[in-house]
């Protein structure tokens, strides 16, 4: 499957590059971190088959513009989902399907939140909703979780210090957090590395707003009793039991129709698994 890439004006005279292939009702799949939109290369060209399938690099990341943080809103995911939105409206779709992997799954949850009338099915992949990945870190456990903390620092000292050895930075993840390290392949985790080293600013502006602005947005919505009103599946690694939490639980808070599936591949899924997750993606699509 051939994909086109086109550059989609969205706010803040930002552009989005996108990859666009196939026709159908459409789906808009978000990439995590330290990643691009590369990471639903085998996934995309399943649906393709028989969907609209749109891959844009998110705000910050990739080959998509990367304003300079000029607030909390820069970064936060509120617009980064109005961005989403944005690009499926310039590409003739006001309705359609949304997944997304760590960090695009976030922005998707947001989106769904946001958005209700535009979002038809939500797939997130390997998160909890910010408010609760705060809550459930304690203790020496959330050492696993540093890069939250780092990032979360005042602007200055840790972009500095990712810069100081980025490769060796990104790349710890992406060797930790994999199973199979063969499914992202020495060229395919180049481009990350590469990508990534350009655009430490901006991801450090996106975790950062995750410890600010982010946790706001989600506690009005708890507070307010907002949920995500659409079918959402959630595929995720047993984390519950490391951290202790009940993660099916955490979930269902937030998405009332919700189909909670572990999974016992690394946190790169759609790259370790694509069938599995082309196959919940189908599923969740039906109902």
């Amino acid at each position: 499957m051939n994909f086109d890439y086109v550059r989609v004006p969205v706010a803040d005279g930002v552009e989005l590059n996108t990859a666009v292939a196939g026709s159908g009702s459409p789906i808009v799949l978000l990439h995590g971190f330290p990643q691009t939109h590369l990471m639903w290369r085998h996934v995309a060209a399943d649906l393709a088959a028989d969907h609209t399938v749109i891959c844009p690099d998110l705000r910050g990341y990739g080959a998509s513009d990367k304003p300079a943080e000029a607030g909390p809103d820069t970064y936060s995911k509120r617009t980064m989902g109005a961005d989403v939105v944005a690009v499926a409206k310039a590409l003739g779709h006001d309705r359609f399907a949304l997944a997304g992997h760590d960090r695009g799954a976030l922005v998707a949850i947001r989106t769904g939140l946001d958005h209700p009338e535009n979002v038809t099915h939500l797939a997130s992949l390997d998160v909890l909703p910010t408010l609760d990945m705060w809550d459930v870190m304690h203790g020496v456990s959330a050492s696993v979780g540093f890069h939250l903390y780092l990032m979360a620092q005042p602007p200055g000292l840790p972009e500095k210090m990712i810069a100081g050895a980025s490769d060796e930075f990104f790349g710890y993840f992406l060797d930790l957090w994999t199973n199979d390290p063969q499914a992202i392949p020495a060229d395919i985790r180049r481009a990350y590395l590469d990508a990534s080293r350009d655009a430490i600013p901006s991801i450090v502006a996106d975790y950062r707003a995750s410890a600010g602005i982010d946790v706001e947005h989600d506690q009005a919505d708890r507070d307010a009793g907002r949920t995500l009103t659409m079918p959402v599946t959630v595929l995720q690694q047993d984390w519950g039991s490391i951290l202790g939490f009940d993660a099916a639980g955490l979930w269902k808070a937030w998405a009332p129709n919700l189909n909670h599936v572990p999974v016992q591949c690394g946190h790169f899924m759609a790259e370790e698994a694509p069938n599995l997750v082309a196959r919940e993606i189908r599923e969740l699509l039906t109902r």
